[in-house]
């Protein structure tokens, strides 16, 4: 199989670090062109799946703009940049949950949108998390943390309760791991 070759690209949105939106010229592999084809680029992101030396999972209850009512969510956030992608899941934990943890599984890193890019996201499962410190998260909207065991976790999962699809990949696929 072929790709698709970029032949020029023009900015038609800078709005700020977290969105920016290009129309690029796109050649498909028999020759034709596309033009204006839409391309949006948001920072790359980690998730985190925290698991306690109990056996808990940690996790939030809470809301975003773009979901309808409440979510489950785990531990998440934009990497900064230059920060590799490990570094940003230490950082998100620690200052969303206020914990540390000394295993950490890779579960991959994903696109967020293989035809739009929207940046890349990546997820893993920490294991034997404790708590070091205060949470010190600036997240706009109101979230309150539980404590999950396994079977409330794959339940809420399978319930839908996980309403961002990076949020339930993450759960699914470190309950895979366990």
């Amino acid at each position: 199989m072929q790709t698709w070759k970029t032949r020029a690209r023009r900015t038609v949105l800078q709005h700020n670090h977290y969105l920016t939106v290009e129309y690029h010229t796109v050649e498909l592999p028999d020759g034709r062109v596309i033009e204006d084809w839409p391309w949006i680029i948001t920072p790359d992101y980690v998730n985190v799946l925290a698991e306690t030396a109990q056996g808990e999972y940690l996790c939030f209850r809470q809301v975003k703009y773009g979901v309808e009512g409440t979510s489950l969510a785990p531990v998440g956030g934009y990497l900064e940049p230059g920060e590799a992608p490990l570094d940003g899941a230490r950082r998100e934990l620690l200052e969303e949950m206020g914990c540390e943890a000394p295993e950490w599984v890779d579960l991959g890193r994903y696109r967020t949108d293989a035809n739009r890019g929207a940046g890349t996201g990546y997820l893993y499962l920490a294991r034997g998390a404790r708590q070091v410190a205060e949470p010190q998260a600036d997240d706009l909207e109101e979230q309150q943390v539980l404590r999950l065991s396994r079977s409330e976790l794959a339940h809420a999962l399978a319930a839908g309760e996980f309403k961002v699809l990076a949020w339930a990949m993450t759960v699914a696929l470190s309950l895979l791991r366990l």
